[in-house]
């Protein structure tokens, strides 16, 4: 069966009220009643103590003279009867105060020796309950005591004794009466039961009221909420039906609903977040986006090298205060936002004499403005990957015409060989100057064919066989290929490898190769000897890099752009074709290779992309096996 809400809000309320005013209304009346007997009991034992005050005071006589115990009796008797101080406490006791029903001081024996009623002189006391029991008993027990029609004519007493041996009683007693006592706490306790009950009622009535109150905006939200999920949200799920039916449920189902369809935009969010995050992460640009009250929301990871700052101190912050006029990026960028005047691939110098290549897009939609787009790029940066695109495009180019060089020279070379070996043949045994010109000959085209071989081996299209290989054990390898070589030329060999793998798809075979072209590079370069140190690390943007330096003299700045130039060599005896080699091989890997030179030393860096980041790399080179 369906329970409303509000029935139950009511239900609610009116029970707790009722326990309230329950509880109340019980402490009210327990320590009414309560303080009502304390008073009477009060007034009983002050009674109880005058009177025996004055009993005491009464039998303040001689009776040495008496002859025996009875007189002695007759005479306590006498004195009692007789004396008017006591007499006078005794009536008023009785006759003024309603709850006392009588009065009586006993002997010894138990037998009264003088009483308020004088028929009762000499007669045994009757056994009576005593009050103070009444007085102390817990106050449910009392309110039970005062509506207990049993006892009303039951007479309580309180007894005192004195204090002195000898004074010829026992006891003084003093008779309660419940009857006035009742007679005046019922009346109060019914009225304190009535205002419970009108109490209740009007609880009742509240609570109605209240729950209309308290429930209004909740029916208020109930019909936004349904026009809200007729509109975007699907019917409610089976599990949903199970669910209290009352106005709270429905408003919950309502809310699930709701929620259930924020949870799913926020997983397509956050996946389209990480994305974002990692492509931004992965730019070589730095980028920043502003909204149109000009607050950045978003950041790449580059931009920070730019700014100077982490992007959490960027982002969330308002134009000016990523940009100051006091830097020349920011009055650059504040500048033509204030004229409104969009630009891009404008180069500027910063204070730190570095160049940055700056556009700034003003996004707008129907003529206002919804936000901009600053764009940071390394001015170095760009030229030095024209520089690697016109050296791919060179390399390529001459690639194409030294194929079909060799092609046409190796057919002609090979005759040439098989006709010398005929002429050797045919001229043994004449002139020796003869034989020693044709070995000059035989050794000079033995030289042209290793060149020209080498120039089909670098045009050949090349298949990579790609592996998840450790760096640091190909770094082991050409160390230990090239330790001759650095004995020779005097030089020290230094390997520096972290001890955590660094795990790179690649051709062993061409790799090793083109490591080793480098540091055979580097001992050339040193022709007294010196340090030649391999150091392999993580780097985060860049994946795995292995830095080969040297200690020579650094490479001249007029020839610097030509170092990866096939046949370019400053050696008398170079091919010119090993870095170029080298610079091929990095290229087929996705990865990198540049140098940074000076009075002190060259250092390349030979930069390969982590197997982790380069899954699609990957495939692409075992699936098509790359070729050039």
């Amino acid at each position: 069966m369906r329970v409303r809400l509000k029935t139950k809000l009511v239900l609610a309320i009116t029970l707790m009220v009722t326990a309230l005013v329950a509880a109340l209304s019980f402490i009210y009346v327990s320590q009414i009643v309560r303080q009502r007997i304390n008073s009477d009991y009060q007034t009983g034992s002050l009674a109880a103590s005058m009177l025996l005050q004055a009993a005491e005071d009464a039998l303040d006589v001689d009776l040495s003279n008496a002859p025996n115990p009875t007189a002695e009796h007759e005479q306590l008797e006498e004195a009692l009867q007789t004396d008017s101080g006591l007499n006078t406490v005794m009536n008023s006791m009785v006759g003024n105060t309603p709850i006392i029903y009588d009065a009586a001081v006993v002997g010894t024996d138990d037998k009264i020796l003088f009483s308020s009623n004088p028929q009762n002189f000499g007669k045994p006391a009757d056994t009576r309950a005593s009050f103070a029991e009444i007085n102390n008993r817990s106050p449910w027990r009392q309110i039970r005591w005062v509506f207990d029609k049993s006892n009303l004519y039951t007479v309580y007493e309180i007894r005192v004794a004195p204090d002195r041996q000898g004074m010829g009683f026992g006891t003084v007693r003093v008779g309660i009466s419940p009857v006035f006592l009742k007679n005046e706490l019922q009346p109060q306790i019914k009225r304190a039961a009535w205002f419970s009950l009108i109490a209740i009622v009007v609880s009742l009535v509240l609570a109605a009221a209240l729950s209309n109150v308290a429930l209004h905006p909740l029916e208020t939200i109930s019909r936004r909420l349904d026009v809200l999920t007729a509109a975007h949200i699907g019917p409610p799920l089976a599990s949903e039906g199970r669910r209290r039916t009352d106005e709270v449920g429905a408003v919950t189902s309502k809310i699930d609903r709701i929620g259930r369809e924020i949870r799913d935009v926020k997983e397509v969010f956050s996946a389209l977040k990480e994305n974002l995050d990692q492509i931004m992460g992965n730019l070589q640009d730095g980028l920043i986006l502003f909204t149109r009250d000009w607050r950045a929301v978003l950041v790449s990871a580059s931009a920070e090298s730019f700014l100077g700052k982490p992007r959490s101190e960027v982002l969330g912050q308002e134009i000016d205060r990523v940009f100051t006029e006091q830097t020349a990026l920011g009055r650059e960028i504040l500048g033509a936002i204030a004229a409104h005047e969009p630009f891009s691939g404008r180069e500027i110098e910063t204070e730190s004499r570095h160049r940055i290549q700056l556009s700034l897009d003003l996004i707008e939609e129907h003529g206002e403005r919804i936000g901009a787009l600053v764009t940071m790029r390394d001015a170095e940066s760009v030229r030095q990957i024209e520089n690697e695109i016109e050296l791919s495009r060179r390399l390529a180019a001459i690639g194409r015409l030294t194929s079909g060089v060799a092609h046409e020279v190796k057919n002609p070379i090979n005759a040439i060989v098989v006709h010398l070996e005929i002429l050797r043949q045919k001229l043994q045994g004449v002139e020796p100057d003869i034989g020693r010109h044709m070995d000059v000959i035989g050794s000079e085209i033995q030289r042209l064919d290793r060149v020209v071989q080498m120039l089909v081996d670098f045009t050949r299209p090349v298949e990579l066989r790609l592996a998840d290989v450790d760096l640091r054990r190909v770094v082991d390898d050409v160390i230990l290929l090239s330790s001759p070589d650095a004995e020779r030329h005097n030089v020290k060999l230094l390997r520096e490898i972290p001890p955590a793998p660094l795990i790179a798809k690649i051709d062993v075979d061409l790799v090793k190769q083109a490591i080793l072209n480098v540091v055979l590079n580097g001992m050339q370069a040193m022709a007294a000897g010196g340090t030649l140190r391999v150091t392999a690390h993580r780097d985060d943007r860049a994946g795995a890099v292995i830095d080969i330096a040297d200690s020579g003299p650094g490479i001249p700045a007029e020839i610097r752009e030509k170092v990866f130039d096939l046949y370019f060599s400053t050696k008398k005896t170079g091919s010119g074709i090993g870095l170029a080699m080298t610079f091929r091989v990095m290229q087929l890997h996705n990865g990198s290779v540049d140098f940074d030179t000076g009075a002190g030393g060259t250092t390349f860096h030979l930069r390969f992309p982590v197997a982790e980041a380069r899954d699609g790399a990957a495939e692409l080179a075992t699936g098509s096996r790359t070729s050039v």
